[in-house]
This record gives C-alpha cells, structure tokens and sequence, in this order.
C-alpha cells in the first residue's frame, strides 16, 4: 500500500492502555506513533508494549499541540464519539495521516479538534477502550485501502476476486536536442 499512517493519544493517563494501543499499531503496519501530554514516560509505556513496537517504530512525546510536528502532507486525523464527525464506515482514509485518540474519560481537546483535518467517530452507543477504537480505525483503513477481494453476497460464498491490473504501453522518452542553424 502506498502512504503510511501513525496513530497517537492525547492527555491519556494510562501507559497499559497506549503501550496495548502501540503493539496493535505495530501489528497493522503504522509507521509511528506519539502522545501529547501523556502522564506517563516512554519507560512505563515499554513495560506495557510486549512486541516492542518503541524499537521497531519511532515514538513522538509532545508536550502539548504546539509541539507536533508532522511530515509534509500529512493529514491528522481525530477521532471522537461527536454527532458531527463523520463515520468510519463512510469515511475516506488519506493516504498519508496520523490518527489521534482522546483520553480515558474524556474526549480530544477543543485546541486539538480545531487542529485536526478530519474528524471521524465510530458507529458505537458509547465510548469503546482507546485500544480497541484504534484497532477499530487501523482495521477499516486495512480493508478499505489494501485492495481486498469484494465480499461475497451470500454467507459462506467465495469472495469476488479483484480484476489483474493492466499495465498501460511502454513509453519511452527521447531527449531533446537543441541543434544550433550552421
């Protein structure tokens, strides 16, 4: 797949729930991951993390919204239980973005919704654990980008295979060549 995401929390208190968040991160390709004033260190979110995602992937600690800093292009996306964000099923991943998470028991920030390209929420009566929302995003932008083969109609009926991609005719370029007049 061409792109490539990263996924981050803000103002979460619980390095259990980020190093869980993280390993799955890791686990579905994410090519970084970060906190925004977490109250807790990388060392406690280490502990929690038992793929070692941190040694694999880089890991961003902002102090606060100013401090991020994201590559060119990059479109932060948030995602939150809120009537006007649009949901996950209908919503387009970018090719490149970072997914941000709010805390525990609470929601992202006005400062960090107002940073934020897209917002997105998760079809759910209630709040779902931080972990388990981010699984829930990495997996929909997984199918809905990698190219997998349609689902079937029917239960149990083999999945529509995907048409071969058709490579376009060769071309070649040929050089320019600036002739002066004898």
């Amino acid at each position: 797949m061409r792109g490539y995401f990263g996924i981050g929390v803000e103002r979460m208190s619980k390095a259990m729930n980020a190093g869980s968040l993280f390993r799955t991160a890791h686990a579905f390709g994410a090519s970084f991951v970060f906190t925004v004033d977490a109250s807790f260190g990388r060392a406690e979110v280490e502990q929690a993390d038992t793929s070692r995602s941190w040694a694999k992937m880089p890991y961003y600690d902002f102090a606060d919204i100013s401090e991020i800093t994201l590559p060119k292009g990059c479109s932060l996306v948030g995602v939150e239980l809120h009537e006007d964000a649009t949901e996950l099923p209908s919503f387009r991943h970018p090719r490149c973005c970072a997914y941000v998470m709010g805390p525990e028991r609470g929601d992202l920030s006005i400062q960090m919704t107002e940073h934020c390209d897209h917002m997105i929420r998760i079809p759910t009566a209630f709040c779902v654990n931080v972990a388990i929302a981010g699984a829930l995003v990495m997996y929909d932008r997984l199918i809905s980008l990698e190219g997998f083969p349609l689902r079937p109609m029917t239960p149990g009926a083999e999945p529509t295979p995907l048409p071969e991609h058709v490579r376009g005719a060769m071309k070649q370029r040929t050089k320019k060549v600036n002739r002066e007049p004898i």
